[in-house]
């Protein structure tokens, strides 16, 4: 049955794999991309299917009412899917203010836009760091919130939010968080895309710490596919953990990466430790589970497969490492 999306942020990282990856697997769904194109939106991310006739561009921030408003007057979508965020935990801590302006308030516009006008499912998109840090065992849905970035807390706020339209105007809500995504296209401040890409250029890595700190990985096209269960499948009113089960200290990435690239330790350059630092992060995935998701590729070789794409689209990451 065909259906039409509305996703917002879908000029980035994530949300232009999710795209790609919803109208290669659904030949009758139409896609209304809405993204304000900050910094980390680029159009070029979706140059492939630009001209594929299921696909629509408009430039805009959801934080601009009268404009989502003149849109969905036109138009009825099936679903909403809101990947649009500040992301950059480094960026939230030298300028808070955009990341509750967009994370939060731009939320809650949409939110009331969706309320108004209506819609079938609402899917927001967020993240593992809202738990904060973990020493042992994994977080589960209905775990505490306790963000310790002004990223994460903006993050935690629009989940607060959006469950609240669904408990007090039966909004159909329903939100994931991810692990660390990893993939093609990902904006290169990020530390996979940004090691990479430095070893090409022949820099050093910068590393915070000691090195480490845990994270969870997954492989975007790995989350694609949890968000999709969690849009067809998953139950209104929920949440949903996505977690690739692959935790590995920011050393071990290090050394992965530099060893593709059969270079030594020299390059590595430790730097003081990032302000308010998680030391680890896990999430307990058996919800999603229980709707019929996993994971689907190896770790090492999504990895090698990611690098592989960076050193391929030298031209796309140069043009936005110049501009930084």
């Amino acid at each position: 049955m065909s259906k039409k999306l509305f996703i917002t942020g879908g000029a980035g990282f994530i949300g232009s794999n999710f795209i790609r990856y919803i109208l290669n697997k659904y030949k009758d769904y139409k896609v209304l991309n809405y993204d304000k194109l900050t910094y980390a939106g680029n159009l070029d991310n979706l140059k492939d299917i630009e001209i594929d006739t299921r696909y629509r561009f408009i430039q805009g921030d959801i934080c601009d009412a009268k404009l989502l408003e003149s849109i969905f007057k036109k138009e009825e979508f099936d679903y909403v899917i809101n990947f649009a965020a500040e992301t950059h935990v480094d960026r939230s801590i030298l300028d808070p203010d955009i990341f509750v302006k967009t994370n939060v308030l731009g939320v809650n516009t949409l939110l009331e836009v969706v309320k108004k006008y209506g819609v079938g499912r609402f899917l927001h998109i967020s993240t593992d760091e809202i738990y904060g840090s973990i020493s042992d065992g994994s977080f589960f849905e209905d775990d505490k919130l306790s963000p310790n970035s002004p990223y994460s807390a903006s993050k935690a706020g629009a989940d607060l939010l959006a469950m609240a339209y669904y408990k007090t105007f039966n909004l159909p809500v329903l939100i994931t968080r991810s692990s660390n995504n990893f993939g093609p296209y990902q904006y290169p401040e990020k530390l996979i895309p940004l090691f990479i890409t430095n070893l090409i250029e022949g820099k050093k890595i910068f590393l915070y710490g000691n090195g480490e700190n845990v994270r969870d990985w997954i492989y975007v096209i790995d989350n694609c596919n949890g968000i999709d269960a969690v849009l067809h499948n998953g139950k209104i009113g929920e949440i949903y953990n996505i977690g690739g089960g692959n935790e590995k200290t920011n050393i071990e990435i290090t050394k992965l990466i530099l060893n593709y690239f059969n270079k030594g330790e020299e390059f590595i350059e430790y730097v003081p430790d990032r302000l308010g630092h998680d030391f680890r992060y896990s999430l307990g995935t058996k919800k999603i589970e229980d709707i019929g998701w996993k994971p689907q590729y190896d770790f090492n070789s999504a990895l090698q497969e990611t690098i592989k794409w960076y050193g391929n689209n030298i031209n796309w990451w140069k043009s936005i490492k110049e501009k930084k």
